[in-house]
């Protein structure tokens, strides 16, 4: 598919109106709206990917105030998957057809292999694609990409070339959280600030991997700060674009925050444990409508919406509905009620009940 920069649909400004304005107002004009551009820009068929979700370990040195995840080494809960365990869930999910393995961690300093963490993370790379190379693997998201540079002293192009060339396919654009730095010092605080995501994104374009794009909504942000991460994440891509880049975002995803188990001072200070789907619908329309002409492909999480949430969001410019993930802990242990793996015939048929196409694709969006 060959995409042209042309202005989005709304202005930033009228993003901001739509997502402060009473929804009762107008939402059959945002429903509509955003669902008649989701048909006219990638057509009625849902896509759905199969894959399977490893998350090699939640030993991390960072403390995010909205992570239920995380664990210090030692401690109840911690766990550091071996190589073995990897293969193992791996095969399972070839066995079940799955085309696609997404592989992100907590950053644990011990992970090192002859001192180098990069070495490590091209071990865990190695023993995924020795063993099943038609596997396309996803992994690895721009904060950890920083972290293995930071440990090993290398550059951000050093690592992206390293992990592309050792059997990396792409990369999850998770970690953006919101790319406001206000924001971020206080969910955040020590993870990379919205320019570094940026730049890696970017890198990783000029490098070859594509990305997702992700944001996490629903806490502490403004519609101000909301519509500023759009625009963000829309200008990656139009440098892509513009700059002719071999890779590029290939969809955004929306990451309605789960607060049930997270860490109390943010849990509080948001006020609600599970996510508003009125507000995620909202923001999921004026998503479509302010980067649909370049970011086709938008996907809902039905680990976070449940999945009769993720359907809801295929009538508000949603086109595809995720993976079948097999596993998931992260959002899970924050309390998620979506559950943790789908079955294809459920998600076929979930789609059906909406009378809309499936099929299914790759990472990349190409129909299997």
């Amino acid at each position: 598919m060959i995409l042209k920069t042309v202005s989005p649909f709304i202005s930033f400004s009228e993003g901001v109106n739509l997502l402060q304005s009473n929804l009762q107002e107008h939402k059959q004009w945002l429903q509509n709206t955003a669902d008649e551009m989701r048909h006219q820009q990638v057509g009625d068929t849902v896509t759905y990917v199969v894959n399977r979700n490893i998350n090699f370990t939640n030993i991390c040195e960072q403390h995010c105030s909205f992570c239920a995840f995380r664990r210090d080494q030692g401690e109840k809960g911690a766990f550091w998957l071996e190589i073995e365990d990897i293969i193992a869930k791996s095969t399972l999910a070839v066995e079940k057809g799955a085309t696609e393995i997404c592989m992100q961690g907590g950053l644990n300093p011990l992970a090192k292999v002859d001192g180098s963490s990069l070495k490590y993370y091209l071990k865990l790379v190695s023993a995924i694609k020795k063993s099943f190379p038609q596997l396309h693997l996803h992994a690895f998201s721009p904060q950890e990409i920083q972290f293995i540079a930071r440990e090993d002293g290398l550059t951000y192009d050093d690592v992206i070339v390293a992990l592309r060339d050792g059997g990396v396919n792409s990369l999850p654009g998770t970690a953006a959280e919101i790319l406001d730095d206000t924001v971020r010092k206080i969910i955040c605080p020590e993870k990379i600030d919205s320019q570094t995501w940026m730049d890696i994104i970017s890198k990783a374009h000029r490098w070859g991997l594509y990305t997702t794009s992700t944001m996490l909504c629903g806490h502490i942000e403004t519609y101000e700060q909301e519509m500023l991460h759009l625009t963000k994440v829309r200008s990656l891509q139009e440098l892509a674009l513009e700059k002719g880049y071999p890779a590029r975002i290939t969809e955004f995803i929306l990451l309605p925050f789960v607060g049930e188990y997270a860490p109390q001072p943010l849990r509080k200070r948001v006020g609600k444990i599970q996510p508003d789907l009125e507000a995620t619908l909202k923001l999921t329309a004026v998503a479509r409508l302010f980067l649909g002409d370049i970011i086709p492909n938008h996907q809902p999480s039905w680990v976070k919406l449940g999945l009769h949430g993720a359907i809801e969001a295929l009538s508000w410019g949603c086109n595809d509905i995720g993976g079948t993930l097999m596993e998931e802990h992260i959002t899970t242990m924050a309390g998620a009620k979506g559950g943790t793996c789908l079955e294809v015939k459920e998600i076929q048929d979930a789609i059906a009940s909406i009378n809309r196409p499936f099929r299914q694709r790759n990472t990349l969006y190409t129909l299997v």
